[in-house]
């Protein structure tokens, strides 16, 4: 289990939102912070890693947790060493 520093509840916000709500609430933590992005949206599994790699930031983990027709995603990202 990853214990994140902060959360952000993203759930509801589809694509750029999401990448966009991630930004800003990275920009606060301090390298080494892990945050959890909570979704609804399936594209958090691509778009998170995707963005991960343009800017650094590592995810260092994924959790899906509901039912086929509720499912929420959980992402982990490390804020980069920069």
């Amino acid at each position: 289990m990853i214990v994140a520093d902060v959360r952000l509840d993203t759930g509801g916000y589809f694509g750029p939102m999401l990448i966009i709500m991630t930004y800003q609430t990275i920009k606060e933590l301090v390298p080494g912070q892990v945050l959890e992005v909570l979704s609804d949206d399936e594209g958090i599994k691509k778009e998170v890693p995707a963005w991960g790699q343009t800017t650094g930031h590592e995810m260092v983990g994924l959790e899906e947790e509901g039912s086929e027709s509720k499912r929420i995603y959980k992402a982990f990202v490390k804020k980069a060493k920069r």
